[in-house]
């Protein structure tokens, strides 16, 4: 059975203090991500999942105004330290609809290594659609398959639920194992457009961190980041 989606009490704080400086996080997806957004000044963005707050952060330095959702108390105290009133940070359960928006409030959404962890992607795929203004983007990045593959073996077509380790502790986080052809595919007929697809890669910087980890990212994938459009 799939678990609560948001990452709660210390699994909340072990992630709010690794996604600053992981090379997973803060030299690949995160980077990644922040160029298929590209000039977001004046843009009024939905930060779905937006965990402690580092999203927020590049968003609003960057000029956009930021609305962060997260169903995590633990991560939202975290990006209210991150942020402070700058942003505007609503606790919700991402499993249900977003009554707190309106119909085309905003000009992008960002959904950053989010899907995964849900069960109700459809409905939150609908909801997205509908806050989005039309000629909106949104953006999603996940967990690649073929990596997922790799690492837990079996079918790469599986869709089963699996734990995955976290390094130096005793926590692990659990998500839905998927396809391409499913990630790609629940995102189409939701009515988005793809626009752009990337195979995120490390940024230069992590090589003089951590070359072996920059190695190793630039030669497997790890993550798949898209960038659609609202028709």
């Amino acid at each position: 059975m799939p678990p609560e989606t948001a990452y709660h009490d210390a699994l909340g704080d072990y992630f709010a203090e690794h996604a600053g400086i992981s090379p997973y996080n803060a030299y690949t997806d995160r980077p990644a991500m922040l160029e298929l957004a590209g000039d977001v000044a004046g843009s009024k963005v939905l930060d779905v999942g937006c965990g402690a707050g580092h999203y927020a952060a590049e968003l609003l330095a960057r000029g956009a105004e930021v609305v962060g959702v997260d169903g995590s108390a633990t991560l939202l105290e975290h990006a209210r330290v991150r942020v402070g009133e700058r942003a505007t940070l609503v606790l919700h359960d991402l499993e249900e609809p977003l009554d707190f928006a309106d119909d085309a409030s905003f000009d992008g959404v960002i959904c950053a290594l989010v899907l995964h962890h849900l069960t109700h992607r459809g409905r939150l795929l609908g909801e997205l659609r509908r806050v989005l203004r039309p000629g909106g983007w949104l953006l999603v990045s996940t967990t690649h398959p073929a990596a997922d593959w790799r690492y837990f073996g079996g079918s790469y077509y599986a869709d089963d639920w699996v734990d995955l380790p976290l390094g130096g502790s005793s926590l692990s986080i659990r998500f839905q194992r998927m396809p391409l052809e499913t990630f790609l595919g629940e995102l189409l007929a939701a009515g988005f457009v793809l626009e752009r697809l990337v195979e995120p890669r490390p940024v230069a910087e992590l090589r003089e961190i951590d070359e072996a980890a920059y190695t190793r990212l630039r030669q497997r994938p790890c993550f798949v980041a898209v960038r659609l459009v609202r028709p």
